[in-house]
């Protein structure tokens, strides 16, 4: 770990294309830095330039070159870069590697995670509503797919969770078969969306619902909740986790 006091930056300038053993060389470069444990390193790509040949490398829309130039930075206590100059150098093959002495006045500390509190172990039982809603795949609302728009939707009045189920094979109002093919080019499948809440806050969903569904089907069960799960004060669900915990 770097310490407060003297220190060498270091920068490598390669060609993007370069490779060494088949490898792009900033690649085995950032390898070579990240396994002999240097404190950190950092890759820029230029826009333009010119290197040893005299050459002009530019990127623009008509041809993405694979011959801009890049950088590769790191920091570093003077004996450790001594020790990785040589390989360094075999590595950068004809790109340039220049050292600067510099100072460093407040060494980067690694960030500890936030313990998370200890969960507490709530039960959670009851009367329920399960809110089913029927879309195709194809349907839009205010330019975005409408099933992603009802999730959001759903997410910003407080719904307690929603999953979304794509069919493979059913047919709607119109009688018109909707199929899932082989390479889902048609997006013209159904979708299903299926939230669990309160009566009341289902309820009061409907009228935001009423807008945005033009043509769809809306259904309202009753269920029982029997459900237990880990709830930790002050700490967000991986989105892995919350979306397990719809129904």
């Amino acid at each position: 770990m770097l310490k407060t006091g003297k220190a060498l930056k270091v920068s490598i300038y390669v060609s993007e294309g370069s490779t060494h053993h088949g490898i792009p060389v900033y690649s085995s470069i950032l390898d070579f830095l990240f396994y002999k444990g240097v404190s950190g390193a950092t890759v820029v790509k230029g826009v333009a330039g010119f290197g040893a040949d005299h050459h002009m490398h530019s990127a623009n829309i008509v041809e993405i070159s694979d011959h801009m130039p890049l950088k590769i930075e790191f920091i570093e206590a003077p004996e450790k870069v001594n020790e990785l100059l040589g390989k360094l150098e075999e590595l950068a093959g004809t790109g340039m590697i220049e050292v600067q002495e510099t100072t460093i006045a407040k060494p980067a500390q690694v960030s500890k995670p936030k313990k998370a509190t200890p969960p507490a172990h709530v039960k959670m039982e009851g009367k329920a509503k399960m809110m089913r809603i029927y879309v195709d795949e194809a349907d839009r609302w205010k330019d975005k797919p409408l099933y992603k728009a009802l999730v959001e939707a759903m997410r910003a009045n407080d719904i307690a969770g929603v999953t979304v189920y794509r069919g493979i094979l059913g047919y709607g109002a119109h009688r018109h078969m909707h199929k899932d093919k082989a390479l889902h080019l048609s997006h013209d499948c159904s979708i299903m969306l299926s939230a669990i809440d309160t009566e009341e806050k289902l309820r009061s969903f409907l009228s935001l619902v009423d807008q945005m569904v033009e043509e769809g089907l809306v259904v309202l069960s009753d269920v029982d909740i029997i459900k237990y799960s880990y709830r930790a004060l002050d700490v967000d669900l991986p989105e892995s986790q919350a979306g397990n915990a719809s129904a």
